[in-house]
């Protein structure tokens, strides 16, 4: 049974393809359990708080300001579709699509943060790997927290 799954796998992809996936995903594994937390305990306790404006290179030349937002869209979208794929493979998946949304530019998007990070069992989850490197928890505003349904 197990050989004629593997027969109808290789049809279609090749050995070395598989491969190359098996690899880049253990790749990808590693690095998320490296760079998640970095850029989790790094935020500002606030970053997820719709009373507080965020600016991003807001003193900075506006051609510089215009290749940073371009190169954040590009690893926004990098790791949204990493996210989406560590759902089916190993990985943080949530966490790095959220990490992606936030890198994003889009209307209402701090909404939508704030809708994924009010979720009580991710919010601890983060808030307590925040701890373990003394930083406070991360703080969000009285309505976001009131609508977010578990």
């Amino acid at each position: 049974m197990l050989e004629n799954i593997v027969a109808i796998i290789h049809q279609w992809v090749s050995i070395d393809v598989l491969i190359g996936l098996t690899v880049a995903s253990i790749i990808g594994f590693i690095a998320s359990l490296i760079a998640i937390p970095w850029i989790l305990i790094r935020l500002p306790s606030d970053y997820f708080d719709l009373r507080v404006p965020r600016y991003w290179m807001k003193d900075r030349h506006p051609i510089l300001r215009i290749i940073g937002l371009i190169v954040k869209n590009i690893a926004g979208f990098v790791f949204l579709i990493a996210g989406f794929l560590m759902l089916f493979l190993p990985g943080q998946g949530l966490l790095t699509m959220l990490i992606g949304i936030s890198l994003l530019d889009f209307p209402n998007k701090r909404k939508l943060e704030a809708r994924i990070i009010g979720k009580p069992a991710l919010l601890n989850i983060i808030n307590r790997m925040r701890h373990k490197f003394n930083k406070p928890p991360l703080k969000l505003s009285p309505h976001s927290q009131k609508h977010s349904p578990s």
